[in-house]
């Protein structure tokens, strides 16, 4: 997981923690195969709402987010271990 600290997202994520939930292996339905975006609130509770998913299709794994890391331009790099690849998410406003 890791905070947000960039610029390049709308200013929610600014201070958002975003975390690769890398997935289930031995649970009759799977969970997790996705990024979510956590907000911390003063009471120390946190709102989540998912980011990125796709990577569970059906009971079908086709990837399993390991980690989360901030570019220098403030995109998020997501490390996936099952589908070997590292895949960057970025934002333009329209």
């Amino acid at each position: 997981m890791r905070f947000y600290t960039g610029s390049q997202f709308p200013e929610k994520y600014r201070h958002a923690i975003f975390i690769a939930e890398h997935g289930s292996w031995n649970r009759s339905t799977p969970i997790g195969y996705r990024v979510v975006a956590a907000f911390p609130r003063p009471d120390g509770t946190a709102i989540t709402e998912v980011f990125a998913e796709g990577w569970l299709n059906g009971t079908k794994a086709t990837g399993r987010p390991v980690d989360v890391i901030m570019a220098p331009d403030g995109s998020l790099l997501v490390s996936d271990d099952a589908g070997d690849a590292i895949y960057r998410i970025t934002y333009q406003p329209e």
